[in-house]
């Protein structure tokens, strides 16, 4: 038989993928079941051979991450020993008036080889072992679990930004920083699991010494009152088997908490613990040869023990003579006239050095990255790609590709979003929790992370998956993670489209025209219109929201009156009447009635008068009334928008440019429309009056 196949329905990748489940079952059957003594001979044997594989690994071990696996074998020992304790004590208590072998050979071993049978002796020798174990060896491998967490995570900004410094300088390559990167995050969950897992092992010895002392109690009880045992003989029986059980149990405690201090405490090298002691510690043989003379001195002192310190002196002046007569056997290295080391020369610095400036990306913290590795079927890198599609389709041109990488600088469950560089937008997501926004007419609160929707700024919390139908059932709006940051990021390259629409995204938009309408595209640019005009009309529309997407209306148009101006914005006001049913179809398609508010005939004629004192740009405008203006029309916009309806101001075509520049950036969610702009199909209601004083 070629490999042991296991039926798909199982859910695990063969037969590795039972290991884990079938042990946490064997352990609790081991608490739940009543044993027979040999089986507890078994299971005490493999206690002490994993105790022994695991000591051996971490003497060997190199790095603490070549042994990544020991904070869970840390656990699963523990909860094994644990589930011994618990076997045995119900064998003790329940054959123990039977004899000190009734809870198996290995016990019995212990409580009467180790400790001659004494259960005096035993006790105290428990007692001993255990302080060891609890108060100097799992206490200073927790601390320095715990310091090397600390440290660890405090470089990694430093660690992050070597390595970023050695890939822009070309000394290691994408793979190899990444590499680099991981073993980073790796490092400082390391120690962090290691910080945790110690208290496991001081919970075994409290827990150690606790049933020890039940299984003495409960023995006597047991023994005396149940099987009409003698007290002395009680005595003896059930506390020389709770001693052997003690001892058993604590012997592979001890030895694998010696194996956590091993891994936690050592020094990242080469070489493992062996080598290391051999070649650091016995290595020179002038600390040898005083070494010898001291000890002998002291083995030549009247009522000293002369023959253990002469032994161990001779030794060591044995091994401080090898050490000279091998260095002296070696032929003496031949002086080398010694070269001045010239400096390395830097290569000069080429073109190949300027790294340009991705004009999208997505920045993740290591606890994201989940969402963005292919490798895990990160959700959202298909979502990001249905993003570019829905923005091609709605906006009218492709936008650049997001480039996506991990950054360590970040809180862990953070995301930034930049542009061209900068920073445009932030937030925070949690792999595995659901997003319950608030829409305004939620039912009560959940339990979770208060937080903020990060696309609009709605009121919200991260739950838990189980409270996901309670959410919903609230009149929560319910999304995952990777919802959560593609709504955002839609949200805002929308926002930024019209900096997103560069000359050569302008080309390519109108290369692909030329392909349906070769002669319109010819005739216009360069021969009438130039590129970077056309560029800016493009971008007045996208900055308005307003979609090109019917690219040849907008040329015909600019065809049409290019002749007469050049300026942008006067042919930006010319295409955006002729695209005036597309403007109205996308800001409210649902009515032949369309709500708007306008301005006060004397507020008209104030602001007529500073577009030509001043020109299209209106810095002619009084600070006071500009203040008022903005302040009533955010308050007429926002009583609109709680109605439903969107909010837009009709004004007198001169005024549209003037009035969108000057209330773009305090009201973005405001259209402005002009009269020329509206369909003749289209019937309207006024809704507010914006007049000129509070």
């Amino acid at each position: 038989m070629a490999g042991l196949t296991l039926p798909k329905w199982l859910g695990v990748k063969g037969s590795q993928g039972l290991a884990a489940p079938v042990l946490i079952i064997m352990l609790l059957a081991m608490m739940i079941l009543p044993l027979p003594a040999f089986a507890l001979d078994i299971f005490f044997s493999f206690n002490i051979a994993l105790s022994i594989i695991v000591l051996l690994t971490g003497l060997y071990t190199v790095k603490p991450l070549d042994f990544m696996a020991f904070p869970i074998v840390l656990l699963i020992s523990t909860l094994l020993r644990l589930a011994l304790n618990v076997a045995s004590t119900r064998v003790v208590l329940t054959h123990g008036h039977l004899g000190t072998d009734a809870a198996g050979k290995v016990i019995e071993a212990f409580g009467h080889f180790l400790i001659g049978g004494n259960y005096s002796v035993g006790i105290v020798v428990f007692i001993i072992l255990t302080i060891v174990n609890f108060v100097v060896v799992t206490k200073g491998a927790g601390r320095i679990a715990e310091v090397g967490a600390r440290f660890t995570l405090d470089a990694m900004p430093g660690k992050q930004m070597a390595i970023d410094a050695d890939l822009n300088a070309g000394l290691i390559g994408e793979q190899d920083a990444r590499k680099r990167r991981t073993e980073v995050s790796q490092e400082a969950e390391f120690y962090g699991a290691m910080d945790g897992a110690s208290k496991y092992v001081r919970g075994d010895a409290v827990a150690g010494i606790i049933i020890v002392v039940v299984n003495v109690i409960g023995g006597l009880f047991v023994g005396v009152l149940q099987h009409d045992m003698d007290f002395a003989e009680a005595m003896e029986n059930y506390t020389l088997l709770a001693i052997g059980d003690g001892l058993v149990a604590q012997i592979p405690s001890l030895m694998i908490s010696i194996a956590a201090g091993v891994v936690v405490s050592r020094v990242a090298s080469d070489q493992d613990i062996g080598g290391q002691l051999i070649n650091q510690l016995f290595a020179k043989p002038e600390v040898l040869t005083i070494t010898s003379g001291i000890v002998g001195g002291m083995g030549l002192i009247p009522g000293m023990p002369n023959v253990p310190f002469l032994l161990l002196s001779a030794a060591a002046g044995g091994a401080a003579y090898m050490l000279n007569k091998k260095a002296q056997q070696q032929p003496p290295a031949e002086p080398v006239q010694e070269k001045p080391q010239q400096p390395a020369e830097m290569e000069e610095a080429t073109w190949r050095d300027v790294v340009p400036v991705d004009t999208l990306g997505l920045e993740v913290g290591y606890r994201l990255i989940p969402l963005v590795d292919q490798a895990q079927n990160g959700e959202l890198l298909r979502r990001i790609k249905g993003i570019r599609k829905k923005f091609a389709r709605d906006i009218g041109f492709l936008a650049p590709p997001i480039h996506i990488r991990d950054n360590l600088e970040l809180k862990p469950t953070a995301y930034r979003i930049t542009l061209k560089g900068v920073e445009i937008g932030s937030g925070e997501a949690y792999v595995g929790q659901f997003l319950a926004i608030d829409p305004g007419m939620v039912s009560g609160p959940l339990p979770g992370t208060a937080t903020r929707d990060p696309a609009f700024g709605l009121p919200a919390v991260w739950i838990e998956a189980g409270l996901r139908d309670q959410a919903q059932s609230k009149g929560y709006t319910v999304v995952d993670a990777s919802t959560a940051v593609t709504t955002h990021l839609n949200h805002l390259i929308t926002m930024h489209a019209d900096e997103l629409l560069g000359r050569l995204e302008v080309q390519q938009l109108l290369d692909h025209l030329a392909l349906e309408s070769p002669k319109l595209v010819e005739d216009l640019v360069p021969k009438v219109v130039s590129l970077s005009a056309i560029h800016k009309v493009l971008q007045n529309l996208l900055s308005e929201g307003v979609h090109i997407r019917d690219m040849r209306t907008i040329l015909e148009t600019i065809a049409e009156f290019a002749a007469r101006t050049q300026d942008p914005s006067e042919l930006t006001a010319a295409v955006r009447i002729a695209l005036g049913r597309a403007i109205i179809q996308q800001i409210f398609p649902s009515s032949d009635e369309l709500p708007v508010m306008v301005l006060d005939p004397q507020l008209e004629r104030l602001l007529m008068g500073a577009l030509h004192t001043s020109g299209p740009e209106g810095t002619g405008i009084e600070p006071g009334l500009a203040d008022s203006v903005i302040r009533q029309t955010a308050q007429a916009a926002q009583e609109m928008e709680q109605a439903g309806l969107p909010a837009i101001l009709l004004v007198p075509h001169p005024l549209r440019t003037l009035i969108s520049r000057f209330l773009r950036r305090a009201i973005p969610q405001m259209h402005i429309l002009s009269h020329a702009e509206l369909p003749d199909t289209r019937t309207i209601r006024v809704s507010g009056l914006i007049g000129g004083r509070t």
